[in-house]
């Protein structure tokens, strides 16, 4: 319960689900319905039951992760154990539950936790239809990476490969039987992954709430664009950084060295090297074996899982974030558990021993230049880890002479050693708090993101200037929240924003220098916090409305709702870019009574007079001078990606209502019109 509500955008659908059934099914935002989160819901239902039995708090939301991360720890070391002996499991399950990304998304609530745990169950469903060609076991493993489907879309499909080419090559049965089973897989593949996206498309619109993320109001446009294809291409239609026409890219640079950067290393590349090195040697090791060899059809397992993961988090243009990554930690783990036990057996044999010490040292290196990435940070550790990780290789070279206790003992060593790192960065994780959107495990780094993102120990990953961890706002140039910077707004002084402010949202006066809004009116990246006296205004009377409040943006509408407990209607959807609701609209729930208020400075919501800014700059999610519907003028061109509807919306209330401060932010009663 350390970090509340964590990732308040998924916290806020929990507590509306947990209200309505009917927001349990969509995913909704808000108990009313009027949108739903930008991802399929089964992440959401764990945490919906969870919450409807102990509560909507803190601990009723993150409580399942860290119990989807127990599960998934347990569920490894099962697999790997079946073949490969219990010490390969347990190292293999050490390995996960060490990985500082894991540790990190196993106590946070985005859907990550549950899509690996399910991953993972899925890897042991195939180990177990491998072993006897068992049709269930297989027809399984579909049905449940077909519920991670249901959990992240497109991103649970990356492992398919793997998993099938592991059985067609090992499963003890004829061709045709295996081709008529992977078969049968893929059709219960196809509907697992189908029948809530079927629902949702057949469900007449005007009676489910609107599909977050998507253009159109379709789910099958999210998976494949906003949420799928478009991640890879980086043409992202509503994305808050739209891909193509030079931006593609914006998410930082792509390539092979990704996830071995600054801001993706201290995640989840630790042991990546040696698992790479593992499942070279592991082939290399079965080469001659016959086709059903498990340590070949292990290496596949994981080594494809891992690789195709990896290549598409390294050269993917589109929205790609760093916890991401976790997806990669329990096949790193199992191959670490399995190649390290394998070669150590063989160890009498000189060519096994210099492969394994030379993974050894390797590790110790890479684990030095991670550790030197924070300097200030445990700088102790960094030498010891070096210095005994080399000792250990080089005692390894001899490890044929030596005791079987003494061997034991270096083995040990050598262990701790390769772990003491990713160690160390998760209990770092674990003693922090995280908020907001993009969560990071580990201190601050220099040269990339490090940090996180909320209060507690170390600087904001977000804070903007020059590329380091709380660097200045440089003039002219871009934040440091992306790895090149904040993707520059037309017209903004210092990346997104409008009126020359460096920032995401339009609240908070020009100049602001941070993500979230000044006054705890929020942003793109993290929730609002209203004071005191902006919960009582919403509060009262609230049974009269089907929603308190609306506002731009669905981490700004978040913080509000959790505080009141109350429907809060988020207009956009996340990004404040979804076309959703036009002005036309808006205007016709206003006219009937439906939204009491409307709270200014959400993702790119107008200040209004009040706050002294242009009531048509900064209404844009990506733009800074928007068209305004006020005497029907228009004002300076949208920036390139934006969205005028969110814009009109703002500009309208502005022209109709009358603005009011309440705890520093502008709020306008819709109910009494008099602009």
């Amino acid at each position: 319960g350390r970090s509340g509500w964590a990732n308040a955008f998924y916290s806020a659908a929990v507590q509306a689900g947990a209200h309505s059934w009917k927001a349990f099914f969509f995913g909704s935002s808000d108990a009313a319905n009027f949108i739903t989160v930008d991802k399929p819901p089964a992440s959401l239902w764990v945490m919906d039951l969870s919450a409807r039995l102990f509560g909507v708090n803190a601990w009723s939301i993150l409580a399942p992760q860290a119990l989807e991360g127990v599960a998934c720890v347990g569920v490894l070391y099962l697999t790997v154990r079946r073949w490969f002996g219990p010490l390969a499991g347990l190292l293999a399950g050490l390995v996960l539950a060490l990985t500082p990304v894991a540790t990190l998304m196993f106590r946070f609530n985005n859907p990550d936790a549950l899509l690996v745990l399910l991953l993972t169950l899925g890897a042991y469903a195939v180990t177990r239809a491998i072993e006897k060609a068992g049709t269930r076991w297989l027809v399984l493993a579909a049905v449940i990476v077909g519920l991670g489907f249901t959990t992240k879309m497109l991103q649970a499909l990356l492992v398919v490969p793997a998993f099938a080419a592991a059985y067609a090559m090992a499963a003890p049965a004829s061709p045709w039987r295996r081709a008529r089973q992977l078969a049968l897989a893929g059709i219960a593949l196809l509907l697992s992954c189908g029948w809530w996206v079927a629902i949702v498309q057949l469900w007449p619109a005007a009676s489910r709430p609107y599909i977050g993320g998507s253009q159109t109001n379709s789910v099958v446009e999210l998976i494949f664009g906003y949420n799928g294809l478009g991640r890879i291409t980086g043409n992202e239609t509503g994305s808050v950084v739209p891909g193509g026409a030079g931006r593609a890219g914006a998410w930082g640079a792509t390539g092979l060295g990704r996830l071995f950067s600054s801001s993706w290393g201290g995640q989840i590349a630790w042991l990546l090297p040696a698992a790479l090195l593992f499942l070279v040697a592991l082939l290399w090791l079965s080469r001659r074996a016959p086709r059903g060899d498990r340590t070949r059809a292990a290496a596949v397992l994981w080594g494809g899982g891992l690789l195709v993961t990896a290549v598409v988090f390294s050269f993917a243009q589109g929205i790609i974030h760093e916890y991401y990554a976790v997806a990669l930690a329990p096949a790193i783990g199992a191959l670490v558990g399995i190649g390290a036990t394998t070669l150590w057996a063989r160890r009498s044999r000189v060519g096994w021993r210099l492969c394994l010490a030379g993974i050894v040292a390797t590790t110790a290196v890479w684990s030095f230049v991670l550790l030197d990435r924070s300097p200030t940070w445990l700088p102790w550790l960094r030498p010891i880890v070096l210095g005994g990780g080399l000792l250990a290789a080089a005692l390894l070279i001899v490890a044929d002479r030596l005791a079987r206790r003494a061997a034991l003992a270096l083995a040990a060593v050598g262990v701790a050693i390769a772990l003491a790192g990713p160690a160390f960065y998760s209990v770092q994780t674990a003693s922090a708090a995280h908020s907001g959107s993009l969560p990071s495990a580990g201190p601050a780094v220099s040269g990339g993101r490090g940090g996180r993102f909320g209060p507690g120990a170390g600087p904001s990953r977000l804070a903007l200037g020059s590329g380091r961890p709380n660097g200045p706002a440089a003039q002219g140039g871009n934040g440091a929240g992306f790895p090149n910077g904040a993707p520059p707004g037309a017209g903004a002084t210092n990346g997104l924003g409008g009126g020359g402010a460096n920032r995401f949202s339009a609240a908070g006066g020009a100049g602001a220098t941070r993500f979230g809004a000044a006054g705890g009116a929020g942003g793109l990246l993290d929730a609002s916090r209203p004071s005191a006296a902006l919960v009582a205004l919403l509060e009262h009377n609230s049974g009269r409305y089907t929603w308190v409040a609306a506002t731009v943006g669905a981490q700004s509408a978040a913080g509000y709702q959790l505080a009141t407990n109350d429907p809060v209607m988020s207009l956009g959807g996340f990004n404040g870019s979804d076309p959703y609701p036009t002005l036309a609209e808006f205007e016709a729930l206003v006219g009937a009574g439906k939204v009491h208020y409307f709270i200014a400075g959400g993702m790119g919501g107008t200040g209004g007079p009040a706050a002294g800014g242009n009531t048509s700059a900064g209404g844009s999610a990506l733009g800074t001078a928007v068209p305004s519907v006020a005497g029907g003028s228009t004002t300076g061109a949208q920036a390139s990606g934006g969205d005028t509807s969110m814009s009109a919306i703002s500009s309208w209330v502005a022209a109709h209502f009358t603005a009011r401060t309440v705890g520093g932010i502008t709020v306008y009663d819709l109910t009494s019109p008099g602009g």
